[in-house]
């Protein structure tokens, strides 16, 4: 018999397998993560609504389906936790608002729905920060989330209950969501991997609130966290064949392909080290080397690209379309609750008339503070007109960029995950360039993935020469005593091809991290 730690390292993929086999009930399975969970709760603080008891009953009854023979899926008898933005039947969707908090609703979301037709059992909700506005995973309603490789860090937002969960072996697979980077900055952060699919291709739930705002031109995206390409692959595989057999009037119905038998062989890729002008941290550049070299054992070509259309420009476009309605989208959602310390800053700059953030930002450039008076020349608010010119303009940039990528014959992108390690709690609100690779492939539309690579080494935590702008003191800030954590990198594919990006992953992977292991959790919670 496998023991509590035993199982609770093992995979969804393994799982299953071993629930199917009959080496382990899925009681037992449930149970352990349960176990686990207790456990490590009271540290991390990462799931905002549990659901054991049903759990348990619902394991119970996996088993007993097993046992009568009848067909099992996927994730028979897996445990999985879910984001609290999606609907699970009997449990509220509160997006961290405390109207919503109590508010249960009657029926599963389709990608739930997909997970559990699969077989899987929903063991809670996890935490969010306040209307998911976050890089950080802080709520007035269910408090602070710590990251399992320092507790003194966030696990990244707003999946970070997701990821610390999935990262620290209390849950083997979680189901999330990635508007500008939700789903690839927590990964990196935990050590975990993702993948955010191509804009369209999966449904997120109608959200509480009826307006269209800029979700028509940025498009959020469904997708799992685990602590293997394996398991992401798995799970996705899931939820696209549950979309593609019954799609939606916003959801394509594109087949599940799986990754190419070569891998990467013979492949172009195109290596972008840094984006939007943020040197990344001296772990995350060699990390980029280390996955282009693993690359390149693979089969692939890889080289750096000078010349692709002014990322900086395609971040930008981002952020206009992002706060063109001058946040309503978020004051429709608290609906007259208070805003969080974590996202009320922001709040307050996208409310400000035009002529007042200009002015701002011109004071902000001139005591050298440029990177937040560039940000504020990006945020503007404006007409209907103006958002459509707005999404004009995101379609031309998109349009340049592929045939971009066309001259040159490229398959993939190689870039920064984010160009920092899990940043001390607190600390992500004077950082406004950390969502930088993540916002440039959500414009562009394409799906990309995040796989872990390394940690930082000793020696290697900061080269940031000193400097006056605010945001840069803040990275400094960052990468001191950084040492030990995580660090992943992003993989980019055309439109429709995650079976590329997974190929990518597995070759980075195999070559680079043997195994998959549960974080390296700090002392306080080694014992259990």
């Amino acid at each position: 018999m496998q023991t509590t730690l035993e199982l609770t390292r093992l995979g969804a993929g393994e799982l299953a397998r071993s629930i199917a086999a009959g080496d382990v009930s899925a009681r037992e399975v449930v149970d352990a993560h349960l176990a686990r969970l207790e456990a490590l709760e009271p540290d991390l603080n990462a799931l905002a609504v549990p659901r054991g008891d049903v759990a348990r009953a619902e394991a119970d009854a996996a088993d007993a389906a097993r046992r009568r023979g009848e067909p099992l899926g996927p994730l028979h008898g897996v445990p999985v936790t879910v984001k609290d933005q999606f609907d699970v039947a009997g449990l509220p969707t509160s997006f961290g608002v405390a109207r919503l908090a109590e508010r249960p609703v009657a029926h599963d979301g389709p990608m739930v729905a997909a997970l559990r037709q699969a077989g899987a059992i929903v063991l809670g909700k996890t935490n969010v920060p306040q209307t998911l506005a976050a890089i950080e995973t802080d709520s007035g309603l269910f408090g602070r989330t710590c990251n399992p490789w320092d507790l003194t860090r966030t696990p990244g937002g707003s999946s970070g209950g997701d990821a610390a969960l999935v990262a620290a072996g209390c849950s083997p697979l979680s189901l999330a969501a990635d508007f500008g980077g939700s789903l690839r900055i927590p990964a990196a952060w935990c050590g975990i991997a993702t993948l955010r699919p191509t804009a369209g291709r999966l449904p997120q739930d109608l959200p509480p609130i009826r307006t269209a705002s800029s979700s028509e031109g940025v498009i959020a995206q469904p997708g799992p966290l685990a602590r293997s390409t394996d398991d992401v692959e798995l799970a996705l595989k899931v939820m696209v064949d549950a979309i593609a057999a019954r799609p939606t009037e916003r959801n394509a119905p594109v087949p599940w392909r799986p990754p190419p038998q070569g891998g990467v062989q013979g492949r172009r890729i195109a290596v972008l080290r840094e984006i939007d002008g943020f040197a990344p941290s001296p772990a995350i550049r060699r990390a980029i080397d280390e996955a282009a070299a693993a690359l390149r054992a693979a089969g692939a070509e890889v080289e750096t690209w000078d010349g692709a259309p002014d990322p900086a420009q395609g971040v930008a476009l981002g952020w206009r379309i992002f706060t063109a309605d001058g946040g309503s989208w978020f004051t429709q959602l608290l609906a007259g609750d208070r805003p969080d310390p974590l996202i009320k800053p922001d709040l307050q700059v996208m409310s400000l008339p035009n002529p007042a953030r200009r002015a701002l930002a011109v004071g902000l450039q001139a005591s050298g503070q440029h990177r937040a008076a560039r940000l504020l020349r990006q945020i503007g608010t404006g007409s209907a007109g103006d958002l459509l010119d707005l999404l004009g303009d995101r379609r031309d940039y998109t349009a340049r960029f592929l045939a971009a990528m066309d001259a040159e014959g490229y398959d993939l992108l190689l870039t920064p995950a984010t160009p920092l390690p899990a940043a001390p709690h607190g600390l992500t609100a004077k950082l406004p360039d950390l969502a930088a690779p993540s916002a440039l492939t959500v414009v562009l539309g394409m799906p990309s993935g995040v796989v872990p690579v390394t940690r930082v080494r000793p020696g290697e935590e900061s080269d940031r020469p000193a400097s006056r702008d605010a945001a840069l003191r803040a990275a400094a800030a960052v990468e001191e005593g950084s040492a030990g954590l995580p660090v992943g990198v992003q993989v980019v594919a055309r439109h429709w091809r995650e079976d590329l990006v997974l190929a990518a992953m597995r070759a980075i992977e195999s070559q680079v991290r043997p195994g998959t292991d549960v974080a390296d959790l700090p002392a306080s919670l080694r014992q259990h």
